[in-house]
């Protein structure tokens, strides 16, 4: 194998992620010693230790207590989304009810001139919309941006506010993509419980304490669990943020329209760095990408940046589409009719399951967390043997304990036969779990 060279952090990390990319050096391989290492490139040892630190936060290495340095394995991402090649029945996907989404090309567009390199971002029509709407929650000063989804605008908003290593406030369980964002980019997740009313005030103020500089919290109807923010936690929260004006506080209110429950923020009138994600994707569809954004003016003028009018703007004839959608009588009058549906569904659900003594919540959202009492991973398998596809709650933890006994279901497109037939099924599963294990 070539040998590691370098004289500084930077040049000894470089020559290992070189070794690692040319096949050199594999996932498992071990690093030599810190010491070991220093003594033989004639460095300091500190030099060692940090270009292994930027390997860390890189994730190309981990580093273990006691047992040393070794080269990560590459990193995996569990996605939202249906099973691919299966035959099961697939309640795991986290989706919205497709036929329940309005048909984007029954609205009528106005003819209008083609939009331009260099021109204004925002559609004024969709503009003057979302002004309305996120004044009526955030009445104070604020910019309006306009992202290709939420998770867009939760990776550019994080990325003008953090460098790779920084720690951010996540709730555990969390939602899969939120996960997702903040490791690929390299920041450091800081789970905070969550209970039956959200992210808890004293998880949030541990994760300030060990350094978080941003908050991803989600307002109502939380993925997993489908909590949502009762009005003394968010002043709990804001509490607990009153020291920390400075950190940026994302709020992911992804049901918003959908939502059977009031907006309670955490961002303090006092707070100076805040952002409010509302995408389309829960009631109007996944495909139109677009999410609308109200944040602090110093935070979207920093915004502006990353989404000008020269290259990376969203699609002007997207977002006529979604203005049209959003300020149709019919259409308005279908999210309003699918919010009662996905309610009443889970609802029924979760009752289906008390009969059968299963304690499961559904909340506000998509989806039912069930609490299996046992291994999820043992009734999952059970589950698979009768014909069904589930998510493990282990999906949505941040390295803790918190999803080891909960399975995630979608059960709003099943008829009543079919929840009948899931619900008999979770039953038999789940005492075939305590006793006989997943039995693949």
């Amino acid at each position: 194998m070539k040998r590691i060279e370098g004289r500084t952090a930077a040049e000894i990390a470089g020559s290992i992620r070189l070794l690692v990319d040319t096949g050199s050096l594999r996932a498992g391989d071990g690093l030599p010693p810190v010491r070991e290492l220093a003594k033989s490139l004639g460095v300091n040892r500190n030099t060692v230790v940090a270009a292994y630190r930027q390997l860390a936060i890189a994730g190309v290495a981990i580093t273990n207590r006691g047992a040393g340095t070794s080269i990560a394995p590459p990193p995996t991402f569990v996605e939202e989304g249906f099973a691919p090649d299966t035959v099961l029945r697939d309640v795991s996907h986290g989706n919205p009810d497709r036929n329940l989404l309005p048909d984007p090309s029954a609205v009528h567009l106005r003819s209008r001139p083609p939009v331009l390199y260099g021109e204004p971002t925002i559609d004024p029509g969709l503009g003057t919309w979302a002004m309305s709407q996120f004044a009526a929650d955030q009445p104070r000063e604020f910019g309006l941006t306009v992202t290709s989804g939420a998770v867009d605008a939760i990776e550019k908003l994080l990325s003008q506010a953090l460098s790779q290593g920084d720690a951010v406030a996540l709730e555990d369980p969390c939602f899969l993509t939120s996960i997702n964002a903040v490791r690929r980019a390299g920041y450091r997740p800081v789970p905070v419980p969550v209970d039956n009313e959200g992210m808890t005030a004293d998880g949030l103020h541990s994760a300030l304490e060990a350094g978080a500089r941003a908050v991803v919290c989600t307002p109502r109807a939380h993925n997993p669990t489908g909590v949502s923010l009762t009005p003394s936690r968010a002043a709990e929260l804001q509490a607990a943020l009153a020291d920390h004006p400075h950190v940026l506080i994302i709020e992911d209110d992804h049901f918003s329209l959908l939502s059977q429950v009031r907006y309670h923020s955490i961002i303090s009138r006092a707070h100076q760095r805040w952002a409010l994600v509302r995408s389309v994707s829960k009631f109007l569809g996944p495909d139109l990408r677009v999410a609308l954004v109200a944040s602090d003016p110093g935070t979207a003028e920093r915004f502006a940046t990353q989404i000008s009018g020269g290259t990376k703007w969203v699609s002007h004839l997207l977002q006529r589409i979604v203005h049209a959608l959003l300020t149709d009588e019919e259409v308005q009058e279908r999210i309003h009719a699918t919010a009662v549906h996905y309610h009443q569904k889970n609802t029924h659900f979760v009752e289906l399951l008390r009969d059968r003594e299963i304690t499961a919540t559904s909340g506000d959202g998509l989806n039912v967390w069930v609490n299996a009492g046992t291994d999820s991973y043992a009734v999952a398998g059970q589950l698979m043997r009768r014909g069904w596809i589930v998510r493990t709650g282990d999906s949505f933890a941040l390295g803790t304990e918190s999803g080891a006994e909960r399975l995630r279901l979608t059960v709003h497109e099943l008829d009543t036969g079919a929840a009948e037939v899931l619900a008999d099924a979770l039953a038999k599963a789940t005492a075939a779990a305590h006793t006989t294990g997943a039995g693949l």
